[in-house]
């Protein structure tokens, strides 16, 4: 015996998005780590201070996720209070207005919100870092007191501004191509769904065509033979023109039912109305059909009025499996007794179509489509279908529907009528 294969455990994938916040908190923690230690050591801020202004510049990009207003004005007092608070002789040697931590801080800031929420919001961002950039030297002017403090300051302040622009438009632009990306997939699917919707409507013209040019075509034909046979045939017999117009009649029924299924095959939408013609009122019509063609039908309906109030699928279901089942016995089973029994209680439809065992042979066997359209029809509707041979060489076909559908409603008297109208038509 082959061994079958050791399949992997498929490892769990982590989203984008997801991806992307775990990278952003951990660059968030590592600049608060540095920003602290250089800010107390390098440019004598006390510490608790350094704990609170890298903590609003660091938490800042994480808030603008979600509250944008909010993180722009936790930056904004930050980028304006970390450069006034330095001691000159400490941060003499040192970047400023921005350390190498505030300045990572802030670009980071500007990428996050203007991929977020857009172009605006970076601009707002970027624009809060260069009034900052400008005020510090004009509110601390001992820090800029030589020319190389001025210079060193000026360069600080080009070089913040540049990579917040530079970050503006990276994030802007990727920003944009992803959300290109995504109307593209949008699209995409659409365009897919609209193909396999066209193709299904073709294929449903294509068998509409067919059905229209074949099938009805040659109904209408026996139709018009059989309509015409006692004027044209004048040396027939009563009971054969009688059985002629029979054959008619049941062939302008088919037509009619094959225009039905000719204008569902042809609604493109698919929303045409599907309101059933035949139902369980019709039964009885339906058995006197196959009794002008000369097989002995026995039919029972037990609790008539509750049947009459099922739900429209369960009316039209009804009467098709019943149709089927007839035909079939009438195919298979030439010459045996048929008996149809549909008993009908507060919840459920019961269907039992039995034939005795033919005194013929039948020539051939079907192919078992009609068995598997009435077995679909009961499971679309909650239902069961069991067909079986017996032992006395007789056929049996037992369905069991429930009465009400998807909470269709039922009426008072479908409620109260299991014990109502029952017809007996041996």
């Amino acid at each position: 015996m082959a061994r079958r294969p050791k399949t992997t455990p498929r490892r769990s994938r982590i989203s984008p998005r997801t991806a992307a916040l775990v990278v952003l908190c951990v660059v968030s923690v590592a600049l608060f780590a540095n920003l602290v230690p250089i800010h107390s050591a390098l440019y004598g801020t006390p510490v608790p201070l350094s704990f609170l202004l890298g903590a609003a510049l660091c938490v800042a990009p994480l808030l603008a996720i979600s509250h944008p207003r909010w993180a722009t004005a936790l930056l904004g007092v930050a980028v304006f209070t970390v450069p006034l608070i330095v001691d000159r002789e400490h941060a003499s040697h040192a970047p400023w207005p921005w350390s190498v931590p505030a300045l990572l801080a802030f670009v980071v800031f500007v990428g996050v919100i203007t991929f977020r929420h857009g172009i605006r919001f970076g601009s707002i961002a970027l624009i809060i870092g260069v009034i900052a950039s400008l005020t510090s030297p004009l509110l601390r002017p001992d820090m800029v007191s030589s020319p190389a403090a001025a210079g060193n300051a000026t360069a600080d302040t080009i070089v913040t501004v540049s990579l917040g622009a530079a970050m503006l438009l990276i994030a802007a632009l990727v920003a944009g191509r992803l959300r290109v990306a995504e109307e593209l997939t949008r699209e995409k699917e659409h365009s897919a769904l609209e193909q396999s919707r066209r193709a299904l409507v073709e294929e449903r013209t294509r068998i509409a065509r067919e059905l229209h040019d074949v099938v009805a075509h040659s109904m209408s034909v026996i139709q018009v033979q059989a309509s015409t046979a006692r004027y044209r045939l004048p040396e027939i017999g009563d009971v054969a023109a009688a059985e002629f117009d029979d054959i008619a009649a049941t062939a302008r029924g088919s037509l009619t039912e094959m225009r039905r299924l000719l204008g569902v095959l042809r609604t493109e939408d698919q929303s045409t109305e599907l309101t059933p013609q035949q139902g369980i009122d019709d039964v009885p019509a339906l058995v006197d059909s196959i009794r002008r063609a000369g097989v002995e039908v026995g039919l029972m309906i037990e609790g008539g009025d509750t049947a009459s109030a099922a739900a429209p699928g369960v009316q039209i279901a009804t009467f098709r499996i019943i149709q089927e089942a007839l035909s079939n016995a009438v195919r298979h089973a030439p010459g045996a007794r048929i008996a149809v029994r549909l008993h009908a209680d507060a919840e459920t439809i019961r269907i039992r179509v039995h034939n005795a065992a033919p005194p013929r042979t039948p020539d051939g066997h079907g192919t078992g489509y009609g068995l598997r359209g009435m077995r679909e029809r009961a499971e679309l509707l909650g239902g069961s279908l069991s067909a079986r041979a017996d032992s006395d060489g007789g056929w049996t076909v037992e369905a069991s529907l429930p009465l009400a559908v998807d909470g269709a409603p039922r009426t008072s008297e479908s409620l109260t009528g299991a014990s109502g109208t029952d017809k007996e038509n041996p």
